[in-house]
């Protein structure tokens, strides 16, 4: 395993830096291993990083960086259990392809595919369903290299403790080596997408989320404005987009306009509203059945910056019509969609949807464009009810807040005591949400 060349390392919003003493780029586990124990005769720490989605600082560290390029096999495959073992490095979208060439398929999964597999379930991504939750519900076995440089397989069955606890771990138990995902066979969903008004939406979201296995919608703030996505299983056979109304609709109008409006209201802010109602307008209703990934998830080239809370599901609807009143309040010029989900609850301990039905609400703000005042607004509203902040999206929370909302929090930092006393996984991001 030879040392890459040492630079600045920036996530993909921008926002997030950090300068490694060292990157290494291990080749299997055991080069993991001859890290995290090279970490520890030198008194660093390490950290793995994915592909820079998280908009924390979760993956940043000062010490020993390693990078998952390399490790990115297909351990195993079994169509008949449909176990499928792989390695941290492998991008979501790899995954993707390969699993739907085994008759196989992700249950669930978020709306972006170019994460790792390890970055993604170590932050909770989790997608929208009515039965069928996040990453961390798909997951049946880890393997990770621990603080003492032993590899360690767990599972329900074999340490479960540090299964339910590791699998949103946000890396601080362990480097994650391999994930065995328990997949589905291969299936269509049947996507509709219809513009709708805010109060038609509000007053049928339990009907949509209720009726359909994979419901959520955008508001585009300033307006009326709403786009409604419900996805189903459905038998076939496939109808997908055709090539030109794709190009138009998911890279031309999300993507190339898009940017340019962002480019727009940066430099004047005060047309927002006029043009987010354009863009409001702009997208259509349309109906297309593909495979399960491809409905699931879609292109982003526009950089944006994120805060997504998750809340208990009855509040969602008050808290909605809360935030929009803030827009009537504050000074805010926002062009980005406020995006709306729903999941059934979980068990991993640190799954923000652990032990509750729940609401997730999600803010962004074009990457070039002030953050802080709108999300702190929104966070106010949100901790008001005991939300949970997304791991790998912007928040202010520390461990004194956390540990009100999690129950078994304080069950995850006595497992990380005995597992990593030096803190070799720390950096000042776990050191915030999990403390010294």
């Amino acid at each position: 395993m030879s040392p890459t060349s040492t630079q600045t390392w920036r996530n993909w919003a921008g926002n997030q830096r950090a300068v490694p003493q060292r990157v290494l780029a291990p080749r299997d586990t055991a080069e993991v291993v001859a890290a995290v124990r090279a970490a520890a005769d030198e008194g660093r720490t390490v950290r793995m990083i994915g592909t820079g989605h998280s908009f924390t600082g979760a993956a940043a560290t000062d010490g020993i960086m390693l990078r998952p390029d390399r490790l990115t096999a297909v351990r195993s495959v079994d169509t008949a259990s449909r176990l499928v073992t792989v390695e941290a490095g492998l991008p979501l979208h790899a995954l993707n392809r390969f699993l739907d060439e085994h008759g196989l398929a992700l249950a669930n999964m978020g709306d972006i595919q170019q994460q790792t597999v390890a970055g993604a379930l170590q932050t909770a991504t989790h997608g929208t369903g009515r039965d069928v939750a996040g990453l961390a519900s798909q997951v049946a076995a880890l393997e990770m290299v621990l603080a003492d440089g032993s590899v360690v397989t767990c599972s329900r069955d074999e340490r479960p403790d540090l299964f339910d606890a590791a699998r949103a771990g946000v890396g601080a138990l362990g480097i994650v080596t391999a994930i065995t995902w328990r997949t589905v066979p291969r299936f269509l969903l049947r996507a509709q997408e219809q513009p709708m008004k805010w109060d038609e939406v509000l007053a049928r979201t339990d009907e949509f989320a209720a009726e359909n296995e994979h419901f959520e919608f955008y508001w585009f703030p300033h307006t009326d404005g709403c786009l409604t996505k419900r996805n189903n299983r459905v038998d076939g056979p496939a109808e997908p987009l055709p090539k030109y109304r794709y190009w138009l609709d998911d890279q031309f109008l999300s993507n190339t306009v898009f940017g340019v409006l962002n480019r727009v209201t940066h430099r004047v802010p005060a047309v927002t509203p006029r043009l987010n109602g354009i863009s409001a307008r702009a997208l259509g209703a349309r109906t297309y059945t593909d495979t399960s990934y491809k409905v699931f998830t879609s292109p982003r080239t526009v950089r944006f910056k994120e805060q997504e809370y998750a809340i208990p599901r009855d509040m969602l609807l008050p808290t909605l019509r809360e935030l929009r009143a803030l827009f009537d309040k504050r000074d805010w010029r926002i062009s980005f969609p406020i995006e709306v989900r729903v999941l059934p609850p979980e068990d991993a301990w640190l799954s923000m949807a652990y032990d509750r039905p729940t609401a997730f609400i999600a803010v962004h703000v074009y990457h070039r464009d002030p953050h802080e005042d709108y999300f702190r607004g929104v966070e106010e509203l949100m901790t008001a009810i005991g939300g949970r902040p997304h791991w790998g999206k912007l928040h202010t929370r520390d461990a004194a807040y956390l540990e009100t909302v999690y129950p078994r929090f304080n069950d995850f930092l006595a497992l990380r005591n005995e597992l990593d006393p030096d803190r070799r996984f720390a950096n000042p991001y776990t050191r915030r949400v999990f403390g010294d």
